[in-house]
């Protein structure tokens, strides 16, 4: 029987995993058990990131949003319940954008909702 070397194969992948934590400090970028402990943690911290990601957006749309609003002395929840009242399907991300870029369109929505 024909002896088997992993050899090739582990070499491979130790050099997969170490360009994947090539920008760690110190031995968690050389050796190897801390290496794979680095990659495990920073994919769960990507992961969990990825959805935090959304709600960070999320809040910040909602506070662009609200500082227009304050401006017309309006509060962002009356605001919202009237959107609903009205009718008018935008979401928050487009609200938002409304409101830094194209002052004009938004304060037609808030004119719109405040009639509604």
């Amino acid at each position: 029987m024909v002896r088997v070397k992993y050899a090739p194969a582990r070499r491979r992948k130790k050099k997969r995993l170490f360009k994947k934590v090539k920008g760690a400090r110190g031995g968690r970028s050389k050796l190897l058990r801390t290496a794979k402990e680095t990659l495990r943690r920073s994919l769960a911290y990507s992961y969990r990131d990825r959805k935090v990601k959304k709600r960070d957006m999320r809040s910040l749309w909602i506070a662009r949003i609200n500082a227009r609003l304050k401006e017309k002395g309006l509060s962002y929840n009356k605001f919202i319940a009237g959107l609903k009242k009205a009718k008018v399907n935008l979401n928050r991300k487009v609200l938002a954008d409304l409101a830094v870029n194209d002052k004009a369109a938004f304060d037609y929505v808030v004119e719109t909702v405040m009639k509604g």
